[in-house]
């Protein structure tokens, strides 16, 4: 006898929701801070927050928020 038609739907779901939980779990474990840069001509690059590069961008946009947080204060 066949399987009920929304059960072989339920099983198909169930499935996909599984590997997505999977690849969720992976992808935090595996996730590090990184900065990207987008120039002109189309290139983009990628440094992460232990190279030389990834240090100096995380200190200056730090200080972006930093300064963007001031300004909302003063005008609140």
């Amino acid at each position: 006898m066949p399987p009920k038609p929304h059960r072989v739907l339920l099983d198909r779901v169930s499935g996909y929701a599984d590997e997505a939980a999977a690849y969720m779990r992976r992808r935090k474990i595996a996730r590090k801070p990184f900065a990207r840069l987008y120039y002109a001509n189309g290139r983009a690059a990628d440094h992460g927050i232990d190279s030389k590069d990834g240090i100096a961008l995380f200190d200056a946009a730090d200080s972006l928020v930093e300064v963007a947080g001031k300004v909302r204060r003063r005008r609140a």
